[in-house]
């Protein structure tokens, strides 16, 4: 993601409107129509715009104790209707449990909680990390 990481800094994601503009960039260039959005950790400055602003372009949402929960109200989350799935390890005692009380104002939401995992429950546990999602995948079919 532009900015983080090793990537060099870069204006145009310098406001959430920026970044859900790349983030629209993107999908239009992998030629996704209407994709499930899974969001670890840091994408979450991402995701979340981008779920609140263009929820209707998406199939699904994953977020995975993404950062930047507390930045919206829970009248901006309730008016989103992408069916949900709020992951987390039951060790991320921090940013996993306070991404669950901000995201809980999701309408349709379900919540996965990887047990035995930490922050990147994904690669603590993956083998119960995609079961969670595959499981949530099944049921958007």
């Amino acid at each position: 993601m532009p900015g983080y990481g090793d990537s060099p800094p870069a204006e145009m994601v310098a406001t959430a409107q920026g970044r859900v503009a790349f983030l629209d960039h993107v999908l239009q260039e992998l030629g996704m129509r209407r994709p499930v959005l899974v969001s670890p950790s840091m994408s979450g400055r991402f995701a979340l715009p981008f779920l609140l602003a263009r929820w209707a372009q998406l199939t699904g949402f994953v977020p995975v104790a993404p950062v930047g929960t507390k930045d919206y109200t829970a009248e901006q989350y309730q008016r989103v209707q992408t069916p949900t799935l709020i992951l987390y390890g039951d060790r991320d005692t921090n940013l996993g449990l306070q991404a669950l009380q901000s995201l809980r104002h999701l309408p349709g939401h379900h919540v996965a909680v990887v047990r035995d995992a930490g922050h990147a429950c994904y690669l603590d546990k993956p083998e119960d990390f995609h079961r969670a999602l595959l499981r949530f995948l099944r049921q958007l079919e």
